[in-house]
């Protein structure tokens, strides 16, 4: 008997690194980074557990390649990690690049805890900091104070910042909660209290960490950068 052949089938996409990874930062995007173990990952991509072992050793190898691929994002969102815009001075050129990495951790707020648990740069995080390197050396920077600066910055170079105290899973309740007991304490914290009462932290939509939104995140930015412009000077 002669039965027709399927035309509509489409032929199966190979397995790759990039494909791996795209799927990993796909479910950790949609289901948090919890989620992302290799078997959730293998039927993602629809293949057997297995076969992702040929591609990558373990969940800790899968998490590095998302380092690069979250790094790539960046230097695609930025343009290239070349020379600093020529009409922009070093500090309009830093600030510029690094709300650019800041917009692509937006897109990803789990990442910050990834690059945390890094213990080694990959080349293109390298890159990444060479250019920023690059900007403020050109901007009149001595190699002693890039280094200070870049420490200053430390992980706000990248678009994220470590909070001090952060819930496990921060939402308005948690702060609505905060405040309450603090208000019950007035006599004890009559400062953080006051301060509660003013300044309301309450668009968790926009942040990465629990008060680390747009308006804290571009105030240090800004402060660090002014004062590493009156260093500069100096200097």
């Amino acid at each position: 008997m002669v039965t027709e052949t399927d035309t509509t089938t489409q032929p199966r996409i190979p397995l790759t690194k990039d494909r791996v990874f795209s799927a990993a930062i796909k479910i950790a995007d949609q289901d948090g980074l919890d989620a992302l173990t290799m078997r959730h990952l293998a039927e993602e991509l629809g293949v057997e557990a297995m076969s992702l072992y040929y591609h990558v050793a373990n969940k800790e190898a899968v998490l590095d390649g998302i380092i690069d691929a979250i790094m790539g994002e960046i230097e695609e969102a930025a343009g290239g990690f070349g020379p600093k815009d020529d009409n922009l001075d070093w500090k309009s050129a830093l600030r510029q690049r690094i709300l650019t990495a800041r917009s692509v951790m937006l897109r990803h707020k789990w990442a910050p805890s990834v690059f945390e648990t890094r213990t080694t740069i990959s080349p293109v995080a390298m890159r990444y900091f060479d250019a920023l390197l690059g900007i403020v050396r050109e901007g009149g920077f001595s190699y002693d104070l890039a280094h200070h600066g870049m420490h200053a910055l430390g992980s706000r170079s990248l678009g994220f910042t470590q909070e001090l105290f952060e819930p496990e899973n921060p939402d308005k309740t948690d702060a609505e909660e905060a405040t309450a007991m603090m208000e019950q304490m007035a006599d004890q914290l009559p400062y953080m209290v006051g301060m509660m009462m003013e300044i309301s932290h309450d668009d968790p939509d926009s942040t990465i960490g629990w008060c680390d939104d747009d308006t804290e995140f571009n105030f240090a930015l800004d402060l660090i950068l002014d004062g590493l412009e009156r260093l500069r000077i100096a200097s």
